[in-house]
């Protein structure tokens, strides 16, 4: 396995352990509706998203008749807590927290075809929740309420009040739910989005520069071979020249023998070819097909160019003389604004150092 292979996992391994930490803090809360009729015969409903789904809960819905087990409000042990024994008509079980654990709740009431559990907090915690985690009870619907609602239904059954229960799903809460997190993720993607625009603008528009550039440098080139292919001697070969009676001798570009009455081009080499092979292949390449030799330079036609660019705009310069000598080197001048003649050329007397040097001579 290579080392980019083994990157790959490790990042694909890191990945999934972030999506996994991630999903961990993410809960779903419940919205719980109870519907009962009073003394007067009169519907009441009331409803509030007020509950917690279990970490191993399907978050969906879930409805029936509330049900309160038979003894142990807590409803554990592994006997028949509850009296009914089938899912029909749907009923949900209302059990306290405490006494065994959430899976140990959650199952009893599975057993006897419960189609929900609502577990309420315990005493004294008011209408506080928990996030619960029941991995040995799976598939059923699960949350938790408030102590304060949980026993508020519970008063209403035990009176005699038929309760109904319809639980929804509600939002999702996290970190990655929180609406600064939603915030800074959001400027983050702009910021991200608008950098990799400006990037792909920059970079395409440094191309397209480049490219213009170096359409330009090939027109200007194609110009000056133009003007260097005018000055090329033209010859019409004859039937006594060498070059229709040699095998050796043929157009490098066509690979074909010269003829008489062909038109070829004598390059600066002293290289020939057919006129109508050689001319386009100096447009595009400007040397020799066999020496490489570049007609612009051996023409001059560059060099002219260059000279005619130096000439319109010649440096500045310094000139420093040791007397009894001529001019040795130039430098640029400091201030080349000056048009003071002594800031452009001095003299310096060496004959001092002429004079000790003498004796070191002799």
């Amino acid at each position: 396995m290579g080392k980019k292979t083994q990157h790959r996992l490790l990042l694909l391994l890191c990945l999934s352990g972030l999506v996994h930490r991630s999903a961990a803090f993410v809960f779903w809360t419940a919205i719980v509706e109870i519907s009962y009729s009073n003394s007067n015969n009169e519907t009441v409903g009331q409803f509030c998203e007020c509950g917690v789904f279990g970490r191993n809960s399907p978050v969906k819905m879930a409805s029936g008749i509330i049900t309160l087990p038979k003894g142990d409000p807590k409803g554990c042990g592994p006997g028949p807590v509850y009296g009914r024994n089938s899912s029909s008509p749907s009923w949900i079980a209302l059990v306290k927290r405490g006494n065994c654990t959430f899976s140990e709740k959650i199952n009893a009431a599975k057993r006897q075809g419960a189609a929900g559990v609502v577990v309420y907090n315990v005493d004294g915690s008011g209408n506080s929740t928990t996030y619960m985690t029941h991995p040995e009870a799976e598939g059923i619907v699960t949350i938790m309420i408030g102590n304060f609602q949980g026993r508020e239904i519970v008063r209403l059954i035990k009176n005699g009040t038929e309760v109904y229960m319809v639980i929804t799903e509600g939002a999702a809460h996290g970190p990655w739910m929180d609406t600064y997190w939603l915030y800074f993720l959001s400027i983050a993607f702009f910021i991200v989005t608008a950098a990799s625009v400006a990037y792909f603008v920059f970079v395409s528009a440094n191309r397209l520069y480049n490219l213009s550039l170096s359409k330009r440098k090939e027109k200007r080139l194609k110009s000056e071979a133009k003007k260097a292919i005018k000055r090329l001697q033209v010859r019409t070969l004859k039937r006594g020249d060498e070059e229709t009676h040699s095998d050796s001798l043929m157009c490098a570009v066509c690979i074909e023998s010269y003829k008489a009455g062909d038109v070829v081009t004598v390059l600066t080499c002293e290289h020939i070819f057919h006129k109508t092979c050689i001319e386009p292949w100096l447009l595009d390449r400007r040397t020799c097909p066999m020496c490489k030799c570049d007609i612009l330079k051996a023409l001059g036609v560059e060099d002219n160019r260059k000279e005619s660019i130096s000439a319109e705009s010649p440096p500045d310069v310094t000139v420093i003389t040791v007397t009894g000598g001529d001019t040795m080197y130039e430098v640029p001048l400091t201030d080349p604004g000056s048009t003071d003649p002594e800031r452009h050329q001095h003299r310096y007397d060496n004959r001092a150092f002429e004079g000790e040097s003498e004796p070191a001579r002799g």
